[in-house]
């Protein structure tokens, strides 16, 4: 048992934070010893999941249904699939974005026009064109 110090340390994310999430549900209430917090292990593998689903965009009532899509004894729910699927098509969209826009970045590395103008009008169409 952990207590949320320690999670904290080992999560690296604040005691504050770790109150919050409880608070909002991403993370269940934790058992009290004399009405400390102590948590098991396996939270610090959910609290990772809610910072990269956080790095990725997804929002505190995305990451919850999430989260609380998993069950041990049933697979995800439909609702739960159903986000899933539009959170896939959103990041492959969000990918493709930024690999043009680092693709763009590259070559303004070893670009010598004297202006953006002229850089951008050089691009191949296929990357000059931003999808909307």
């Amino acid at each position: 048992m952990m207590t949320i110090g320690e999670v904290a340390e080992k999560s690296g994310i604040a005691t504050s934070a770790l109150r919050y999430y409880e608070q909002i549900g991403l993370i269940p209430a934790p058992q009290r010893v004399n009405g400390r917090r102590t948590y098991s292990s396996p939270i610090i593998g959910r609290i990772e999941t809610i910072k990269l689903a956080q790095s990725a965009g997804f929002q505190i009532h995305e990451i919850k249904q999430l989260l609380d899509g998993f069950d041990s004894n049933v697979s995800p729910s439909e609702r739960w699939r159903v986000m899933a699927l539009q959170k896939q098509a959103e990041l492959e969209e969000n990918i493709n974005h930024m690999m043009k826009m680092k693709s763009l970045l590259a070559k303004s590395l070893g670009c010598s026009c004297l202006s953006w103008e002229e850089c951008f009008s050089e691009l191949p169409a296929s990357q000059a064109k931003i999808d909307e």
